[in-house]
This record gives structure tokens, C-alpha cells and sequence, in this order.
């Protein structure tokens, strides 16, 4: 073989390796991206590391047995807000949708906005912990000096009952944290500009 076609040969085998490479760079750094929004999934799917379910409907069973539920609040560094339960603790048939209140307090001399982010123990409940209704679903803006009372409804799947880890557990503390946030702005339509443009002439 000439030294010619072993040259090419050998810079066709260095391409190769070096787009192999490139490829697994750009493959690692796209999962890195992708790492965040899929342990979320992971979490709201699997309830691991206490997070709670998300559903549209109530349960249509109700067990005899019944499951302490404790309550939690919590306010993060930067929102000036007093955040609390209006009653620490219920008591409730497994099965049981139930309906409890949070209390906010803008303390601020400015609108303020937060959310709040949720998990309950022991972990293990997470997945049979369903929310049917949650302020923490969507962001929160408070006026200054303004107090809302903020609704959970919620209840403990009846199969919770069945696997080892839970099956023992009498007592589910729900907790929430709230964080300061930007405000959404809301969306301009491109009627809207232009009725603002017309105005301005």
C-alpha cells in the first residue's frame, strides 16, 4: 500500500474519532440540560423525595382506618411574607378528600410575588400524597399589607395501605416553602399593538 493511501487512511480513522468525540460532548452536555425537567418528571411521577401527585378527580374509595396529616410552612430568604397554616394538624379517613387553609401576609410596602414548592414525609408517601387543588400550582401576588387565605385539597391514596414501606405510617407532614418570584408580565396580542400604535398617531 502507498504511503499516500495509508496518509488518508489514517487521517480518515483521526476524523472519525474526533466526530465520535464531538458527539459525545454535545450528547453530555444536552443531558445535562435535560437532567433537571426529568428528575422533576421522575419526582411528580414516582413521588421520590416526597413529592406529592397531582390529579383531577377525588377518590371514590374511602378506608375505615385513618392517617394523621400535619402541616408545614415555611418562607424562604428575600419574600417579606408571614406564611402559616390556620390548623396544624387533621385527622382523616384514608380515601377522604379534604379541604385545608394556609394563611399569606404581605409585609412588604410593594407588591411582592412568590410560589411555593412542596414535599411531604416520610418520603415514601410522596407517591400516594394527591393534591386535587393547591395555591402552590400557580405563582402568588400579594398586594402590600394584603392576606390570603389559600387553599389545599388533597387526600391520602387508599392503596397507600398496601406496600411495606407505608403500610405502617399513621402520621404525613405536608410542607411548603415559598420563594420570592419575578411577576409574570401578561402577554400582548398583536391587536392590542397595534390599537396602541393607531393611538399614538
Amino acid at each position: 500500500m502507498s504511503e499516500t493511501k495509508k496518509t488518508e487512511k489514517s487521517r480518515l480513522g483521526n476524523g472519525a474519532i474526533v466526530a465520535i468525540c464531538c458527539s459525545f460532548v454535545i450528547g453530555m452536555v444536552g443531558a445535562a440540560y435535560a437532567a433537571v425537567p426529568l428528575y422533576e418528571m421522575f419526582c411528580k411521577v414516582t413521588g421520590y423525595g416526597g413529592t406529592t401527585q397531582r390529579v383531577e378527580q377525588a377518590s371514590d374509595v374511602i378506608l375505615d382506618k385513618k392517617i394523621k396529616v400535619r402541616f408545614d410552612a415555611n418562607v424562604g430568604p428575600g419574600l417579606p411574607w408571614t406564611f402559616e397554616p390556620m390548623q396544624r394538624e387533621v385527622e382523616i379517613r384514608i380515601g377522604e378528600t379534604v379541604q385545608v387553609f394556609y394563611k399569606a401576609r404581605n409585609n412588604a410596602s410593594t407588591p411582592t410575588t412568590g410560589q411555593a414548592t412542596f414535599n411531604v414525609t416520610p418520603e415514601a408517601t410522596g407517591a400516594y400524597f394527591n393534591k386535587v387543588q393547591c395555591f402552590c400550582f400557580t405563582e402568588t401576588t400579594l398586594k402590600p399589607g394584603e392576606e390570603m387565605d389559600m387553599p389545599v385539597v388533597f387526600f391520602v391514596d387508599p392503596e397507600i395501605v398496601e406496600p411495606v414501606e407505608t403500610k405502617g405510617v399513621h402520621t404525613i407532614t405536608l410542607s411548603y416553602t415559598f420563594y420570592p418570584r419575578e411577576a409574570s408580565k401578561p402577554l400582548v396580542s398583536a391587536a392590542d399593538g397595534k390599537a396602541d400604535d393607531v393611538n399614538k398617531l
